[in-house]
C-alpha cells in the first residue's frame, strides 16, 4: 500500500525535478521514490530489496 502526503517545494526546483525525471523515463512521483528510496539505501535506513515493516494495527498497546 503508498501513502499520499502534500509535499511544497517551489516552481524552479520543481522544473528541475520534471527534466530529471523526464531524462529518465520516470514520472516525477517515480523520480521522488527513486530519488528517496536512493537516500535511504546510500543513509543504511534500507537494504537494495529490503520492504518498510507493516505498522502495528494497535498503536495504542
Amino acid at each position: 500500500m503508498k501513502k499520499s502526503f502534500v509535499i511544497r517545494i517551489d516552481e524552479d526546483m520543481y522544473k528541475l525535478l520534471e527534466k530529471w525525471a523526464h531524462d529518465e523515463f520516470r514520472s516525477v512521483n517515480g523520480q521522488m521514490e527513486y530519488i528517496i528510496s536512493q537516500s535511504l539505501i546510500q543513509a543504511g535506513r534500507k537494504g537494495k530489496k529490503q520492504k518498510f515493516p507493516k505498522p502495528p494495527d494497535d498503536l495504542d498497546s
